[in-house]
């Protein structure tokens, strides 16, 4: 593996007729790290990873993973990765222990080496006293610890996860990122694409992809960093429909949106402009909250790159 990197990219390009849904990118991923791969719905985020996983040929350029080529090696790619999905891919009339019988035959997993990996994933995804349990009995946060034990029963160098916290609530959102920590320090390589901004906010490096171009790459600091223009001002005055109109209509805003439970205002400047928000407001009878100057998260990024992009 070249430099220690676990993939390597090199103008990858895949074009389905007249429609170019990859063009022309380029990255690296090193071993052992969390890569972030982050983009709107169509962005050409699952067709990479199918090229990636050696299921999807490209139409131009190339990439390696684990050293080997997508176009011609796809077979020693598919047995030295693990994949899961925002579907988890389970047989939900199946118990625990019968998924992870059925997924560690696939990889050729047998007698003692089958039975140590299945006592591995039991402990890791804290699944002990559910084995006989039938999948679709699962909640959703134990499903999905369930899936994530099925992917890397093999012991794979590199999981790609594909939207794996879609659906799962808080709390089961964090245990999981807490296994994808102890996996990537173990030296396990992870590609995660999420439309969480928080997760994003924990990967070691991230790619921004639109519309099949990327857009952004670095750690989170850099993107913040490099791709950061304006201020951000942030309301909380609700997040009725009127009050985003009232935020959007003040002097000064470029762009206005919700963030959580507030509003984000797009401004050039902080100093001049969050006074003018505020008098604004408060002429429209506003009156519980004064705009504050705030860091530009991801998402406040996210949205800039987005719309500079179309």
């Amino acid at each position: 593996m070249s430099n220690g990197n676990s993939i390597i990219v090199d103008g990858l390009t895949k074009q389905f007729g007249d429609f170019k849904a990859v063009d022309n990118i380029s990255f690296e991923v090193k071993r052992g790290e969390i890569f972030g791969f982050l983009g709107p719905n169509g962005s050409g985020k699952s067709t990479t990873i199918r090229m990636l996983c050696g299921i999807l040929e490209p139409s131009g350029g190339r990439a390696e993973v684990l050293g080997f080529d997508v176009a011609t090696q796809a077979e020693e790619i598919k047995r030295r990765i693990g994949y899961m999905s925002q579907k988890f891919s389970l047989y939900n009339d199946l118990t625990v222990m019968e998924n992870l019988d059925f997924f560690g035959g696939i990889y050729g997993l047998k007698n003692d080496r089958l039975a140590e990996r299945k006592d591995f994933v039991i402990e890791m995804a804290g699944l002990k006293g559910r084995e006989n349990e039938l999948a679709q009995n699962l909640s959703t946060g134990w499903k999905q610890r369930l899936a994530l034990g099925c992917a890397i029963i093999h012991e794979p160098e590199m999981v790609f996860l594909d939207e794996p916290t879609g659906g799962v609530d808080p709390v089961s959102r964090r245990n999981f990122w807490d296994m994808l920590y102890r996996m990537a320090e173990g030296g396990t390589t992870l590609f995660v694409t999420t439309h969480y901004m928080d997760e994003a906010e924990h990967c070691h490096r991230l790619s921004f992809i639109y519309q099949g171009d990327i857009i952004a790459l670095g750690t989170p600091d850099e993107v913040k960093r490099d791709h950061a223009t304006g201020a951000i001002i942030e309301i909380d005055i609700g997040t009725s429909p009127e009050a985003l109109r009232a935020v959007a209509g003040s002097p000064g805003v470029i762009e206005a949106y919700f963030y959580g439970a507030n509003i984000h205002a797009k401004v050039d400047s902080a100093e001049i402009d969050g006074p003018r928000i505020e008098t604004h407001l408060r002429g429209l009878g506003y009156t519980g909250s004064t705009p504050q100057e705030v860091k530009p998260s991801l998402e406040d990024i996210f949205v800039d790159l987005i719309e500079h992009a179309r």
